[in-house]
């Protein structure tokens, strides 16, 4: 194998390896080199994106080696991740949160007969943006997964502990009747 298509190898490599980067130890297994061998074909590839690819460098941290982007792009990407493009949940994503949140760990059969519709898509959102995890496997028959929610969702809902979370069946305060007579009444005057 020629220096280009190791170096197309070890680009491959550490983007999939994203943060947790690349050992040496590693990419010499995977490339059948030694560590030496594999050590300086990293500091080629290091060198040669630093030339070729300037909005993304390979960075050395010890033994191991991860894609970062170059310095001079981090206020582009600051200011897209400050951006005001947050995903709302949808109404299904917000209530198959809700019926695993109350009832975690709960496997996607019950959720979805509590909703009475599927939810795959949505706990595969909710999954996805880091709110729900897998917490292993029911002992029923299929050992069907079990989801549960995650550290990520404490924060986002800005709570410590899930006995935060409201009580189940508690009724939103109702408006009393006279609020409610006030409200026409200005509307009629209104009108």
């Amino acid at each position: 194998m020629n220096e280009e298509n190791y170096q197309h190898i070890l680009q491959g490599l550490l983007y999939v390896c994203g943060d947790e980067g690349l050992e040496i130890q590693d990419a010499a297994g995977v490339l059948d080199l030694t560590e030496q061998e594999t050590e300086q074909q990293l500091l080629v590839l290091q060198q040669s994106m630093k030339e070729d690819t300037p909005a993304l460098q390979v960075q050395r941290f010890g033994s191991r080696f991860q894609l970062v982007t170059a310095d001079s792009i981090a206020p582009y990407i600051e200011k897209l991740a400050e951006g005001p493009r947050q995903a709302k949940l949808s109404q299904a994503a917000l209530e198959t949160l809700a019926i695993i949140s109350y009832n975690q760990p709960i496997t996607r059969i019950e959720i979805d007969d509590i909703r009475g519709v599927k939810s795959e898509r949505a706990v595969q959102t909710l999954i996805h943006k880091a709110l729900v995890q897998e917490s292993g496997r029911a002992q029923a028959p299929g050992r069907p997964i079990l989801y549960k929610t995650t550290e990520r969702f404490l924060e986002h809902f800005n709570i410590s502990s899930l006995e935060e979370l409201p009580a189940l069946g508690a009724e939103p305060e109702e408006p009393s009747t006279e609020e409610a007579d006030l409200f026409f009444k200005e509307l009629e005057e209104e009108n």
